[in-house]
């Protein structure tokens, strides 16, 4: 059966973002088993704050299209978050509420369709010992009950997460990179058997 194809979005985007280096290395580990992974940069979408008065006068901007795309291309989604004050990240939120206000057409299926049944896993990274859980489960009801993804039950919190990395970007920590490889197997494992009964 042929590898999933994962995109991986991370929830942060500045520079020296400790979420998008676990992101990076969990799309090595994927590649370096024979999957597809591809990280996605949602700042370079350029979306801005959802507002329906905007909406409204401009439509849905197009790097919202160029989202979908890629989650149309992908057998699988993994979400890499940050923590702010409890919460996922605004940018990662406001992709998504973007996402679901695609409708349907002639040319593409509304945006809450592609994400409907689509597998979904998640890690997060902070610096604080609880590696943004806090985060990483609030974004899992919003992606199951919002968007209608399946999220697979494995998910990863990387703990001080400033003192995680060596200076090649792969964790030092054996056990982690584990952690974040039995992620990374059972969202390949939900995403082949999707495949499979398509």
């Amino acid at each position: 059966m042929s590898t999933p194809q994962l995109l991986i979005i991370p929830g942060s985007a500045r520079t020296g973002s400790l979420n998008r280096m676990l992101a990076v290395f969990a799309g090595e580990r994927a590649r370096a088993t024979g999957g597809g992974a591809n990280v996605l940069d949602l700042r370079a979408l350029a979306l801005p704050v959802y507002d329906g008065d905007l909406e409204a006068a401009s439509g849905v901007p197009q790097g919202v299209f160029q989202l979908q795309q890629a989650i149309m291309e992908s057998d699988g989604v993994l979400l890499v978050t940050p923590e702010y004050n409890g919460f996922p990240p605004p940018l990662v939120i406001n992709a998504f509420d973007w996402l679901s206000r695609i409708g349907s057409s002639a040319e593409r299926p509304a945006g809450l369709a592609v994400t409907a049944n689509k597998p979904a896993g998640l890690l997060s990274a902070s610096p604080g010992p609880g590696g943004a859980l806090r985060s990483m489960n609030f974004l899992r009801q919003y992606l199951q009950m919002a968007f209608s993804m399946i999220v697979v039950p494995q998910q990863f919190a990387l703990g001080r997460a400033h003192e995680a990395f060596d200076e090649n970007g792969a964790l030092k920590d054996a056990r982690a990179a584990r952690s974040v490889d039995d992620v990374l197997r059972a969202l390949a494992t939900l995403a082949r058997a999707m495949k499979a009964v398509a």
